[in-house]
């Protein structure tokens, strides 16, 4: 199967938060919300994760209702739990007890299987003058880039 181009990301994790590991989790869907999906209709704003008796779920998460589902359409913003290993789940457990620690949600993707699959993080939220650092080089960047294309 060829590699999809769904590829939804929350731009707004790497402004927030730096992220210190990253994971790729699968996710309980219906049918419908993998329909969805594969549409290109859904979003990360807002979204975030937390562990609940082990599992870890992703709280949210937008997913449109499918056009053409019928009576058994999904809830657009639902829970929905994510699959990850049990160490995994074990060390993003341990690592969010010490204060500062979160899990985000990254990027929500296809794999080259057609499987559903959820990019996250753990990560550790910024100061506003990291905030403002990391817009300064970007825009540096942006420059550097400009001034290399113009020679």
């Amino acid at each position: 199967m060829k590699s999809s181009s769904i590829n939804i990301k929350n731009k707004r994790a790497t402004f927030d938060y730096q992220v210190i590991d990253k994971y790729t989790a699968g996710i309980v869907l219906t049918g419908t919300e993998i329909k969805s999906i594969r549409a290109g209709k859904a979003g990360l704003v807002d979204t975030f994760c937390y562990i609940h008796n082990n599992e870890v779920w992703v709280k949210n998460m937008y997913i449109a209702e499918y056009l053409f589902g019928s009576y058994n359409n999904h809830n657009a913003r639902r829970d929905r739990k994510l699959l990850l290993n049990k160490k995994e789940i074990y060390n993003l457990q341990n690592d969010t007890k010490s204060p500062g620690y979160t899990i985000v949600p990254l990027k929500l993707f296809i794999d080259e299987k057609g499987l559903a699959k959820l990019d996250i993080g753990l990560c550790k939220g910024k100061k506003e003058y990291d905030k403002r650092a990391s817009l300064k080089e970007k825009a540096d960047r942006r420059e550097m880039d400009r001034a290399i294309k113009r020679y």
